[in-house]
């Protein structure tokens, strides 16, 4: 069970491996007389070896007059197992934290990998919780100071850096603090505002870090935020203080980055239909289900056939469903993708991507021998992309892109391409 939560409910079938526990030190720390048994602690676990009936035996002085009598001990191993109060072992719950912050699972891809390959069944709520408690642990471990000192022992400068991360418009700015020469996190808070009386804080315990570990700050490294350049300024005056390269190159590609933005919100525009082929894809999905329920639930009527006689039909669940659903979460993707910077244009790398996903689909449909374009226009409608880069003004232009270069004509700089939906319909 967990603290505070409601104790967690095994299947009365669950084979559980047993292990038992007991006191490796049996000597009472009070008088030194030796322990006895005096109670069991049982406990279940999920371990990715399968579930475990853990036995702990406790101990406790048999002298009454000791102080030893009153308290008991329980078995040193348990905690190298299992976190008290929590029904997975260590090794779940360190794969949930490294699939959660190092590959970046969610948190529903967690609980149904978890369930496909180890059976084990935990609510995302609990997962959610085991990654609170995970993030809590790893930030203690990246703030220990002899961690810290033994990282840095042989280097003799170091390279700070700040910069603010907002995940959502309108949610608070995290601002983090890093260190370059190690590409180490240091630490990170939540900020209500950006002002420099917010920021300074920061930038102080940056300063009583680096005299902890007795390392010069060779350089710091922020973009040109008014309360960096004041705080650094107050704090490392004798430090130079430079400008991120990253910052720099994209206010100097500004102009390629507008066009490039220009070119997602016309990509974007065009792009659409999505959600519905989805419902249309998931209802067609559920009236087959039913229909194969209902074949099942008919074993009398298969009885009843004469021996001989061609037996009915079983009714099949059509898998091109599946196929049009990942094309969908693929495209989506796509259009959610705005990562990047002035050297890979997201916009350009979302035309290229749609292009890759319609060559998919054609592909798809040119090795279909024998069968129907038409069967599959209800739930799915072909996707064509057309990818034009334009490189500076040209006088002569075609009639098929006069209008797009009109619109776009303050712009002399390479624009992505749009992407272009054909809708086809036909009735099965």
């Amino acid at each position: 069970m967990e603290i505070g939560r409601m104790p967690y409910h095994w299947p009365k079938d669950t084979d559980f491996a047993l292990l038992e526990l007991d006191v490796l030190d049996r000597d009472c720390p009070f008088c030194g007389r030796m322990m006895h048994i005096c109670d069991h602690r049982y406990r279940h676990l999920h371990t990715l070896e399968g579930p475990v009936e853990m036995v702990c035996k406790l101990n406790h002085c048999p002298d009454t007059s000791c102080p030893g009598h009153a308290k008991t001990k329980s078995p040193e191993v348990e905690i190298t197992i299992a976190l008290p109060k929590m029904a997975i072992g260590w090794d779940v719950f360190c794969w949930i934290g490294h699939r959660r912050y190092s590959r970046h699972w969610s948190i529903t891809q967690i609980e149904s990998e978890l369930w496909d390959d180890y059976g084990i069944k935990i609510s995302a709520d609990s997962i959610g919780r085991y990654v609170q408690r995970y993030q809590v642990m790893l930030a203690a471990r990246q703030e220990d100071p002899k961690v810290l000192r033994r990282q840095y022992k042989s280097v003799d400068e170091i390279i700070l850096s700040i910069d603010g991360l907002q995940p959502e418009k309108g949610h608070e700015t995290l601002y983090v603090v890093r260190e370059l020469t190690q590409k180490r996190v240091w630490f990170g808070e939540a900020l209500i505002s950006g002002t420099a009386d917010e920021v300074l804080p920061l930038i102080v315990k940056a300063k009583k870090w680096a005299e902890s570990l007795n390392k010069k700050v060779a350089l710091w490294l922020s973009d040109r935020q008014d309360a960096f350049v004041t705080g650094i300024a107050a704090e490392f005056p004798d430090v130079p203080h430079r400008y991120c390269d990253n910052h720099f190159l994209r206010d100097v590609a500004k102009p390629v980055l507008e066009a490039d933005s220009h070119a997602k919100v016309q990509m974007r525009k065009k792009v659409r239909g999505l959600r519905k082929i989805e419902q249309a894809v998931r209802k067609r999905q559920r009236v087959e289900a039913e229909a194969v329920a209902a074949n099942d639930a008919e074993p009398t009527k298969a009885a009843a056939v004469p021996e001989g006689s061609p037996a009915a039909p079983a009714v099949e669940v059509n898998p091109v469903g599946a196929v049009v659903l990942d094309y969908c979460a693929a495209v989506r993707g796509i259009l959610n993708d705005d990562q990047g910077g002035p050297l890979h244009p997201p916009g350009l790398r979302m035309a290229e991507a749609l292009n890759e996903v319609c060559e998919s689909i054609q592909r798809n449909l040119d090795e279909k021998k024998g069968g129907s374009q038409r069967s599959n226009s209800t739930v799915w409608q072909a996707v064509s992309t057309e990818v034009s880069t334009k490189f500076g003004p040209n006088k002569r232009r075609s009639e098929a892109t006069s209008k797009t270069s009109r619109k776009s004509r303050r712009h002399s700089i390479p624009l992505a391409g749009t992407a272009r939906i054909a809708r086809s319909s036909s009735s099965n």
